[in-house]
């Protein structure tokens, strides 16, 4: 059986291949906000009463509602630079290789077997 190693809030666990988790609604997540910073409720009462698993993730979402961050699942998304040209961007991406040449030269020039 195949595991895949999954950090979560400083805490490892293993993970089953396959596993799913819960998702939540952005409305049940601003309810859930709303009920911790204006009444006050505990994270227990929180947790037990929409059924979420950990405290932490009540945190995070209270957190980016302060920040005034969107709820929108970041994973895999790249933050491409806007560049106003193929050559600019050419550029960049050159100036990007140098950079790790020099910061790793055990790695430069040396072929894969």
């Amino acid at each position: 059986m195949m595991f895949l190693r999954v950090y979560l809030g400083g805490d490892f666990f293993m993970a089953k291949k396959g596993q799913t988790y819960k998702t939540y609604t952005e409305e049940l997540k601003l309810e859930v906000v709303r009920l911790k910073l204006e009444e006050s409720w505990s994270y227990r009462q929180l947790r037990e009463r929409f059924g979420i698993k950990s405290d932490a993730q009540i945190a995070e979402w209270v957190k980016k509602v302060q920040n005034n961050e969107s709820f929108e699942d970041q994973r895999g998304v790249w933050n491409r630079k806007c560049f106003s040209s193929l050559e600019e961007e050419n550029a960049y991406l050159k100036a990007q290789v140098e950079y790790l040449k020099k910061r790793n030269p055990n790695l430069h020039g040396k072929a894969w077997s």
